[in-house]
């Protein structure tokens, strides 16, 4: 199979490639300015602003807010419930379901955490049209979905038929 290299700077895949760097640079760099003023990853943050979002919650219902593994939740939950930003306890209907839900220096934590942008994105942002907004966070939705593993079963179905 041939693997595509992009060689001209008018190449859309190498501008791509180029936008989606610089998104993961200002990403990074927006991390380590939240957890230097709060003592919070970035995914720490996306949890607590999950359970504050959705209630009392379950694990698997934070996994999938915020997109990531379950047991990467589970980690952040761990750091978070030794802090004693949240708790956990098991649900009175299931037993092996546990839910988690902010503590009162949880949601003081969230009050007085910056936003995930910086306030100058933000505010450029909010000045485009609001159906370049959604055209835009669609397009990023569809990006996302291309740059994502695909799912065991479909990568075992790819390398089949690359094979056959």
């Amino acid at each position: 199979m041939d693997v595509i290299s992009p060689r001209s700077d008018d190449d859309p895949t190498r501008s791509l490639v180029r936008s989606v760097r610089r998104i993961a640079q200002a990403v990074d760099v927006r991390s380590r300015e939240i957890a230097r003023l709060t003592g919070l990853t970035l995914p720490q943050l996306l949890v607590l602003q999950s359970i504050r979002a959705l209630g009392e919650v379950s694990t698997s219902a934070i996994s999938r807010d915020v997109s990531m593994s379950p047991p990467t939740v589970v980690a952040v939950l761990d750091r978070l419930e030794a802090r004693g930003l949240i708790e956990r306890y098991r649900s009175r209907t299931d037993r092996r379901i546990v839910h988690a839900r902010l503590t009162d220096p949880g949601r003081e934590a969230l009050t007085t955490a910056p936003g995930l942008l910086r306030e100058d994105a933000l505010a450029r942002w909010l000045i485009l049209p609001v159906d370049q907004r959604q055209r835009l966070a669609d397009a990023l939705s569809v990006l996302s979905e291309l740059m994502s593993p695909p799912p065991p079963e479909a990568a075992a179905g790819a390398e089949a038929l690359a094979k056959g």
